[in-house]
C-alpha cells in the first residue's frame, strides 16, 4: 500500500492508503497544510478547494484513525471509534493511531500532509 503521513505538532502518523480514484486525487494535492475544525468529539474536518471523485460506502463503525471523504471534498481524520450511518469515501488509515486523540486535540488544529515512505 502506499503511504502518506500526517503531521501535527511534533507528531508525524503514516497513513496506509487504499487504491482507488479518490486517493489519486488526494495526492496529486499534496503537500498541503490545512486547518482542521473539530466535530462530534470525535472527528477534525477540513473543506478541500476541488471536489474529489467519490466511492460512498456506508461503513456501519469507524475507528480511530479512519482517513475519509464526506461528501466530494469534505477531507476527515477520525480520532475516535463509533457507529455511524453516515456514508464516505474510503482514502486510508493510520499505521498506528496511539496519541492521536491527544494530538489532535479539543478545537482546531493544523494539520500538514504529505508523501510518505513506502
Amino acid at each position: 500500500m502506499e503511504k502518506i503521513q500526517i503531521v501535527i505538532g511534533q507528531k508525524t502518523y503514516n497513513v496506509s492508503l487504499y487504491d482507488n480514484k479518490t486517493t489519486k486525487s488526494l495526492k496529486n494535492m499534496l503537500p498541503m497544510t490545512v486547518s482542521m475544525g473539530e466535530l462530534n468529539g470525535n472527528e477534525k474536518y477540513t473543506y478541500l478547494s476541488q471536489s474529489m471523485p467519490t466511492a460512498q460506502v456506508y461503513p456501519g463503525q469507524i475507528h480511530t484513525g479512519d482517513l475519509m471523504l464526506y461528501g466530494s471534498d469534505c477531507l476527515v481524520l477520525f480520532y475516535e471509534d463509533f457507529a455511524t450511518s453516515y456514508g464516505y469515501t474510503p482514502l486510508g488509515k493510520v499505521d498506528d493511531p496511539s496519541g492521536l486523540a491527544e494530538a489532535v486535540g479539543g478545537g482546531a488544529v493544523e494539520v500538514t500532509f504529505q508523501m510518505g515512505v513506502e
